[in-house]
């Protein structure tokens, strides 16, 4: 038993922007997704998880090769291929869906310790934004990472719930491969969702910079400086990526599987929120599922808040040339966690307002899936050139699934569109 836990100790210690990204993907606004998705279309939505998953390992990958290769971040990277007027409107457009999408996740929070606890949901609120702002500006980022790495652990709450649950796994494995879905706008607009939320524009700037800030953590430097790192370093990453995206893309299934199999099955097909499922679940799963799915909203909250306001300081200050990084004290990059307290900021006030959440996140998944495409083309652009990237440009298979990936999801949106 001590040599297994020993192991996993090891295996945890190797993985670290890729978990945290993959985790950071089943965020409260992802886990409403998905509810939507199993509540509204039943085992028929299974596939997506299975489908993004190659897709969404070669975008992250590719990210990642980047920040490590180079030692900058990704949007350091993509003014070399980007006009700059471009790539700030795409950086203005990832502060919105960020910044809504932060009030969406902190709403959700709030809503679930509020089901659970009893007490004022927009109290929870603002206490999951301080907590979250004191940490990331507070602790340093060698520090603050163990705290993430372990709050991966929460959602394997939704594995746990699934298996509380009476399941035909040979009709769920059938309707894994073949679907029953109809081509219409509602089917289109929530595949689109779906993609959106599990292939999202902030998880490319997260991983990216986070390579960078534990290359300096360790005092590495970048693999065009030490060539001799690199079999390790991208060892490391390939390792770390496969682990992260099939976490979160397995904790997407369990998510759809488990809304499925009892709000859908049950006729409960409108959920708008994942405080929603977690309360619908409640009479028909169960306290032991409710209290599970409730939990895990506000641990996945406490990873992935951090994650998208990190994520747009990075992408602004390497655009602007600031000192940046979650590593540095708060009088050492004041433009960088300024952008971080007023996304999160901003986000409350989403909380507070007569913004209707619903729309907000379904045009949230709008603008990810528009600025998602210009900005992955740009990435493999940036990973292809030998200018760049050195000896180290992605591979042939990682670059014909990260362009195929850019066709599905510019594909997707304009069905989105069109048939809605």
């Amino acid at each position: 038993m001590e040599a297994r836990l020993s192991r996993g100790a090891a295996l945890l210690r190797r993985l670290g922007p890729g978990l945290i990204t993959g985790a950071a993907d089943d965020d409260p606004s992802g886990i409403a997704t998905y509810s939507q998705a199993g509540a509204a279309f039943g085992l028929n939505m299974l596939w997506t998880a299975v489908f993004s998953l190659p897709l969404m390992v070669a975008i992250q990958m590719i990210s990642a090769r980047i920040g490590r290769v180079t030692g900058r971040g990704l949007a350091a990277n993509m003014k070399l291929v980007l006009p700059r007027p471009v790539l700030s409107s795409l950086l203005g457009l990832l502060f919105i869906a960020n910044t809504i999408n932060i009030g969406a996740d902190l709403a959700a929070m709030g809503a679930a310790a509020n089901l659970v606890f009893g007490l004022s949901q927009h109290l929870f609120t603002i206490f999951f934004a301080a907590l979250s702002l004191g940490l990331q500006i507070w602790v340093p980022y060698h520090r603050y990472v163990r705290y993430l790495k372990w709050l991966t652990l929460v959602l394997f709450a939704y594995v746990g719930v699934a298996f509380s649950l009476r399941i035909d796994w040979a009709e769920v494995a059938a309707r894994t491969v073949l679907p029953h879905l109809a081509v219409n706008g509602a089917a289109a607009t929530v595949v689109v969702a779906v993609l959106g939320t599990t292939i999202s524009p902030y998880l490319f700037f997260w991983q990216a910079s986070e390579e960078v800030e534990d290359e300096a953590a360790a005092g590495s430097m970048p693999l065009l400086e030490s060539p001799e790192d690199a079999p390790r370093e991208l060892s490391r990453i390939r390792l770390d990526t496969y682990v992260g995206m099939a976490f979160s893309n397995l904790v997407a299934f369990f998510i759809i599987l488990a809304t499925a199999v009892t709000l859908h099955a049950t006729g409960k097909t409108d959920i708008q929120t994942s405080a929603q499922a977690a309360e619908a679940l409640r009479p028909i799963a169960g306290n032991f599922a409710f209290l599970l799915f409730s939990l895990g909203i506000v641990g996945t909250g406490l990873l992935a808040v951090p994650v998208l306001g990190g994520s747009v300081a990075y992408a602004i200050g390497e655009t602007r040339g600031w000192t940046i990084g979650l590593e540095k004290k708060p009088g050492e990059a004041k433009p960088f966690y300024t952008v971080i307290r007023l996304a999160t900021v901003l986000g409350i006030i989403v909380d507070y307002s007569s913004l209707d959440p619903i729309k907000a996140l379904f045009w949230t998944a709008v603008i990810n899936g528009v600025i998602s495409v210009p900005i992955m083309a740009a990435m493999v652009i940036v990973a292809s050139r030998p200018k760049i990237m050195g000896a180290f440009v992605a591979t042939s298979l990682q670059r014909i699934i990260g362009w195929a990936a850019t066709l599905i999801v510019a594909v997707a949106t304009i069905a989105m569109f069109a048939l809605s």
